[in-house]
């Protein structure tokens, strides 16, 4: 068996994977990725990036091959519910101040152009099969290449950034969960081609009912649309998916008005039965970035950018101490512990949004009250683009009024009633959730770091 050496070896080659082999090259270090796919290559995805997830492909250094492709700059949100449009531009996260939808064969492939142009390896078509382990420790891989020809390779630290079904994380003992809560929706999405010239700078949204749907303008003069609709209501026979698609869009009169005159371009593709979660994710001699270990509902499009910024920082944090064990274990901990502190609040926010059920009466007289206020509604896009954490969109007496609107509006005060309550009840049970979870992690991290 033919064996290499590396300084890290990184198992898919994706966002997450070509973000830490950017970061690792950029500082020196030898870096192998490899990938089963060959790219250009799809994959399931929202593929939207708000601005902090532009601003992260700028901070790799791949926004102008990402650029290149054509995706249009999307300056404005909006979100349309119970008879109210909410619309606002997005603001800005550092330098960047507009959203954009890239399709994900030449997303993926213009991030690895971009590691490969910063001095990383990324072999294509090559299955890793095995770790190789001294101890407790994982100190390689050993793989598959293109040809069918089993290879090694030994390292100080395996990255595994390969998806929600990682190879490497059942291979650690970190595939089951230690947070997890099952979506109470599944997607659904095709592209178009886009004919309305005024809407292609428009991140939309729109909720009718219990379906949600989201239209963004992408690359290649196209446009995704993606529907969300309730788990009970998922698309599973293959021979029906694009009938039930077409019929839950007729459901959403606003996205139907918005694909007017737009023709479906592609198949359409459907993931149902997801699951959010946070897997432990770091060990001796490897970590979990991206899917691989941390997944939200697809609902608030916050996978890319969190797994192009932990990606990202995990290279930077490891690339100075690989050549010691024990601090490499040190900041690997410290990593895993600092992306659970700046992921939970989102996390708690988008499960919520996840719930697959109608708006509540306080999501409807938050909408009523975005519509009045543009600051609110210029509030309601930072919460998404990362600007503003969620429990900042308002503050206690806005809440409060919000809450006594509901209450003298809605049709059925006891519905308006049980919002508020349940709101109430998961404020206080996030709340403590965040207060222990930085303990909890530290806690985690001591029982591994340094028995490698």
């Amino acid at each position: 068996m033919v064996t290499e050496q590396a300084d890290v070896v990184v198992v898919g080659t994706r966002c997450a994977g070509t973000a830490a082999a950017i970061a690792l090259a950029g500082a020196g270090r030898s870096v192998i990725g490899l990938d089963s796919s060959a790219f250009p290559s799809d994959t399931l995805s929202t593929h939207l990036l708000w601005p902090s997830g532009v601003f992260e492909l700028a901070e790799l250094g791949a926004l102008p091959r990402v650029l290149a492709l054509g995706a249009p700059p999307l300056t404005t949100g909006l979100a349309d519910g119970a008879g109210f449009t909410v619309r606002a531009p997005f603001g800005r996260y550092g330098t960047i101040g507009y959203s954009m939808c890239v399709r994900r064969a030449g997303l993926d492939a213009a991030l690895v152009d971009t590691a490969r142009a910063g001095g990383a390896q990324i072999r294509e078509r090559s299955r890793v099969v095995a770790l190789v382990w001294a101890g407790r420790r994982v100190v390689g891989v050993r793989y598959l290449d293109r040809n069918g020809n089993e290879r090694r390779i030994d390292a100080r630290l395996v990255i595994g950034a390969d998806g929600r079904r990682s190879t490497v994380a059942r291979l650690v003992g970190a595939h089951a969960p230690y947070r997890i809560e099952p979506s109470g929706r599944s997607c659904v999405f095709a592209y178009w081609h886009d004919t309305s010239l005024e809407w292609r700078s428009v991140a939309a949204q729109w909720r009718s009912g219990d379906l949600l749907g989201t239209a963004f303008p992408c690359d290649g003069g196209l446009l995704l649309c993606l529907i969300q609709p309730p788990r009970d209501r998922a698309v599973r026979v293959a021979g029906q998916i694009e009938r039930q698609y077409r019929r839950m869009i007729a459901e959403l009169p606003g996205l139907s008005d918005r694909l007017d005159g737009c023709t479906l371009r592609t198949r359409v593709r459907s993931a149902v039965d997801l699951e959010s979660y946070f897997r432990r994710s770091g060990g001796p001699g490897w970590a979990l970035p991206g899917d691989s270990g941390h997944f939200k509902d697809p609902v608030t499009a916050q996978g890319i950018r969190d797994a192009l910024r932990y990606g990202r920082l995990l290279g930077e944090s490891v690339a100075r101490v690989l050549d010691d064990p024990q601090a490499l274990d040190r900041q690997v901990s410290d990593w895993e512990m600092r992306r659970e502190a700046e992921c939970l609040e989102m996390y708690q926010y988008t499960n919520r949004l996840a719930r697959g059920e109608e708006m509540t009466p306080i999501e409807v007289e938050l909408y009523r009250a975005g519509v009045a206020d543009p600051a609110l509604g210029a509030a309601m896009m930072e919460v998404v683009s990362r600007i503003r954490e969620p429990r900042h969109l308002m503050r206690s007496g806005r809440k409060l009024a919000i809450a006594a609107g509901a209450l003298a509006r809605a049709g059925d005060r006891g519905a308006a009633w049980r919002a508020i309550v349940r709101d109430a009840h998961d404020e206080i049970s996030e709340r403590a959730q965040r207060s222990m979870a930085r303990p909890n992690a530290a806690r985690h991290a001591r029982g591994w770091v340094g028995q490698g």
